[in-house]
């Protein structure tokens, strides 16, 4: 009976190197797939805040031409504030500001967009880069003079 359980001993040994070595690039991606995501999710907030930011600084000017250049110099001072490395596409909709009269509501839009790298995760399946876009309406006030 000694002789039988030492067989079987034998015949187990090795199966624990076999599972590692099939887990392990599968658990591998999982960790990638999740650091990729996390990634993008940070990345998307970052690029809300920025269109959230410059609608605010533009709907608190007193001319368009101040409205996207406060606009604009938000986002980009919210993103690199961020530390996203991208490079921004900011369009600031201030047409609100001359086609209604004191009195009326109006709005102006930031769109904040931005294409942010993944290509140094190397994972297969997964996109050299993502693209990225937020936008955000906000108020101006009704009774200023525009």
């Amino acid at each position: 009976m000694t002789d039988c359980t030492v067989r079987r001993a034998r015949g187990d040994t090795g199966s624990a190197a076999l599972e590692l070595v099939i887990l392990a690039p599968v658990l591998l991606g999982f960790l990638c797939l999740v650091i990729a995501a996390g990634r993008i999710s940070i990345a998307q907030g970052s690029v809300d805040a920025a269109a959230r930011d410059a609608a605010r600084q533009a709907s608190i000017s007193l001319t368009p031409a101040a409205a996207r250049a406060a606009g604009q110099a938000s986002a980009r001072a919210a993103l690199g504030q961020d530390g996203l490395q991208c490079r921004p596409v900011i369009v600031i909709n201030v047409s609100q500001f001359t086609t209604t009269q004191p009195g009326e509501p109006a709005t102006v839009t930031a769109t904040v967009s931005c294409t942010v790298s993944l290509s140094d995760l190397a994972l297969p399946g997964v996109p050299g880069s993502a693209r990225l876009q937020a936008k955000f309406t906000s108020p101006l006030d009704v009774y200023r003079s525009r």
